[in-house]
This record gives C-alpha cells, structure tokens and sequence, in this order.
C-alpha cells in the first residue's frame, strides 16, 4: 500500500469505516461488503485481508466482552440468560468447518491476485442478487445445513467472504438475540486461523497501516452498534435491497476490471 495515491488511500478510509459499520451493524459483512469496493481500488485481496482480519479480531472480541458484562443486567428484558454467545451450536459449526476452513486458506495463499478477485466478484453478485429479490440463502435440512458450512468455511478461508452461507444456518438454530455475538466469536477463531497462516506465509500485514484506518474502523463500528439496536426491533428488508444493488453494481464494475486487465 506504500505506493498508493492519496485520493486512493481516502477511498480506502472510508471503505473501512463501512466495514465497520456493517460488521457491528449486521454481525457480518466487514469483508463481503467492503472487499469488492477495496478491490476496485487495488485490485491484490491479500493487501487487504490481513488489514479486515485485525480489525475484525480487535473490535468482535470488544463487543463480545461488553455485552456479557452487561448481560445480567438485560437478561430479564431480553430472555437471554446464560451470555450472549450459543457456545453449543458453536462448537458444532466449528466442528464441520475447520477442514474446509483449512483447503480455503491453501487456495488464498496459492491462487494469483486476479483469479482470487474473480471468484471474490462472483461470489458477491450471488449475494447481492439473494438481497436484492429477498431470497436468503437457507437451509431446511441437515445435510444442507452441513454442506452450507462446509462450503461457508471454504470460502471464508480463501477470502473471508462465506458468512451468508453460514450465517443461513445459524439464524435458523441460534435465537437472534444471541445470533451476532455468536457469529463474532465464530469469525473471531475462524479469521486467527487465517492470520496464522498468513504469519506462516510471510504475508505483509499492513501493520503501519494500522495507526489510520483503526479511527475509520472505530467510527463506522460505533455507529453500527446503535444501528443494530434498531434492527433488532425494525424490517431491514430495504436496507439490504439498496444494499444488493450496490454490491451488484461494483461487482460487475469489478469483474469488467478484472477481464479488461
């Protein structure tokens, strides 16, 4: 990222800042919704993803904390006694993904720059069109629920970007007032393991760049907390249409980028 122009480097704060915001907002989506608007400005996902990687383990685990600490003062309100995390379906999901996890981080560390931006674009379109027409991946089955998984956690491991499939599983097992932290604390194992690897590989961290985009993450993650308490009592239908729609406009802006190259 040393060789960035500065209106690139403003781009890229203020994708970071929507990563911020979605990740606390939605329990997800700090990769998925900000990786094919980062890849339009520097078309390498391994500059980024150590970068989305930190922050996610920084600011999940925060969030994690801080809601346990003030569960026993909500669980009458809420109906949520024993913390904020389902560690029992939690174990389950690691249990199915961790192989695949570990295929998904070989591929990452093996494919070539441009084909891994392929498969990011593409990946993304499918989501963006489920949002746009409001037809979430789900599950009905266990075979189902354990091939979404699998899959997730392949996906998760070459980009960070499997959380609709696994999320499509866990929303149907895990109550919703517990759903976020318990996908917090899935993505928080799941991204050490990618980390790891990366250390493992030898791959540039961007820790300098830290010391900027952690204000950006921070501000987007506030005000994705007070968002999600809105959620949680509101339809988000339209939001996550208009949302589609702009995943699915980058995505092909993005995928013509990569072709033309």
């Amino acid at each position: 990222m040393t060789d960035l122009s500065l209106w690139q480097y403003a781009l890229i704060g203020l994708v970071f800042v929507w990563s911020g915001f979605v990740r606390s907002g939605l329990g997800f989506g700090g990769a998925v919704l900000a990786l094919p608007f980062l890849l339009l400005i520097h078309d390498d996902p391994l500059v980024f993803l150590p970068l989305i990687a930190a922050h996610l383990l920084l600011f999940s685990s925060l969030t994690v904390i801080m809601n346990n600490r003030r569960q026993p003062e909500t669980a009458q309100q809420t109906g949520s006694a024993g913390g904020s995390v389902d560690w029992r379906y939690l174990g389950h999901m690691l249990l199915v993904m961790m192989i695949p996890k570990l295929i998904g981080v070989f591929g990452l560390l093996t494919l070539p720059p441009k084909i891994m931006s392929l498969i990011i674009f593409v990946i993304v379109s499918g989501y963006a069109l489920s949002y746009i027409f409001n037809r979430p991946f789900r599950s009905n089955s266990r075979v189902v629920d354990t091939l979404f998984l699998m899959l997730g956690g392949y996906i998760s491991g070459t980009s960070l970007i499997g959380a609709p499939l696994i999320i499509a599983v866990a929303a149907q097992h895990v109550a919703r007032e517990k759903l976020r932290d318990t996908l917090f604390v899935l993505w928080f194992v799941l991204v050490s393991i990618k980390m790891a690897a990366f250390v493992w590989a030898g791959v540039d961290l961007q820790l300098i760049h830290h010391l900027w985009l952690l204000p950006c993450v921070t501000v987007g993650h506030l005000i994705g907390l007070r968002f999600h308490n809105r959620m949680l009592h509101n339809d988000s239908g339209q939001f996550f249409r208009v949302l589609g729609v702009t995943l699915l406009v980058t995505s092909a802006v993005g995928l013509g980028k990569v072709f033309m190259t």
